[in-house]
C-alpha cells in the first residue's frame, strides 16, 4: 500500500451508494486535511499544498454557528497526480505546531465546510 492509496475512512454522510463513493474516491483530485490549528490561514494552505502541484481552491472548515475556523479544510487540485503528491508528501507533516493528516475526499459539496458537531465544530472535539 502506497502513501496515496485509499484509507479505510468513508464519509458516513455521503449522499449516494457505497459504490458511487468508492468510484469518486478513486478519481478525485480533492483532499480532506484534518488536525489543523484553528489559526492556520488559507494562504498557508495554498503555500504548503502548492508545493505538490497547482491548487484549484481551498475551502476552510468553519464552525457552523460561529463561522470561525474549526481545524480542517478541503484542498482541490486540478489533477489527480498533484493530489497524490499532496497525500504522499504532506500527510503527517507539521503545520502551525500540529501534525496534519490528509485523506482522499469524494469531492467538495457546498455545506460540507461546516463542522458536524452538536456545538458547531468537529465531532471529534466534543469527546
Amino acid at each position: 500500500m502506497s502513501a496515496a492509496d485509499l484509507s479505510s475512512y468513508r464519509d458516513q454522510h455521503f449522499k449516494g451508494s457505497r459504490g458511487d463513493q468508492e468510484r469518486l474516491l478513486h478519481n478525485t483530485s480533492t483532499l480532506y486535511v484534518g488536525n489543523m490549528s484553528y489559526y492556520t490561514t488559507e494562504e498557508q494552505i495554498y503555500e504548503l499544498f502548492g508545493k505538490c502541484g497547482e491548487v484549484k481552491r481551498v475551502v476552510m472548515g468553519l464552525d457552523k454557528f460561529k463561522r470561525t475556523p474549526c481545524g480542517f479544510c478541503f484542498v482541490e487540485y486540478y489533477g489527480r497526480e498533484d493530489a497524490e503528491n499532496g497525500i504522499r508528501f504532506i500527510n503527517g507533516t507539521r503545520l502551525d505546531d500540529r501534525i496534519i493528516r490528509t485523506d482522499w475526499d469524494a469531492g467538495f459539496v457546498e455545506g460540507r465546510q461546516y463542522g458536524r458537531g452538536k456545538t458547531g465544530g468537529q465531532v471529534r472535539d466534543e469527546y
